[in-house]
């Protein structure tokens, strides 16, 4: 630790984000302060959308995930993932 970060108590968040929107961290930490953290129990938020697809192609993508034995909505995302990897 570089030198010690006095955190005031906010009356607001407003006050508390334009505390931490002005500050530099690295003046008072080094990476060597931190630690790896895991949250094994977050989940990433899911939301919902519609789409629209040809009839043909939907039933084409409930044929295949039953192939799979998946859901297609899960088909779907994983699809999805893989044509924004690439």
């Amino acid at each position: 630790m570089k030198k010690k970060l006095k955190i005031p108590e906010f009356k607001s968040n407003e006050k508390e984000k334009e505390f931490w929107k002005n500050i530099d961290i690295t003046e008072y930490y080094s990476k060597d302060d931190f630690k790896e953290v895991s949250f094994p129990d977050l989940k990433p938020t899911s939301r919902s959308i519609s789409i629209r697809l040809p009839e043909f192609l939907l039933t084409r993508l409930k044929e295949k995930a039953n192939e799979l034995n998946i859901p297609y909505q899960s088909l779907i995302k994983q699809y999805l993932s893989l044509g924004l990897v690439r």
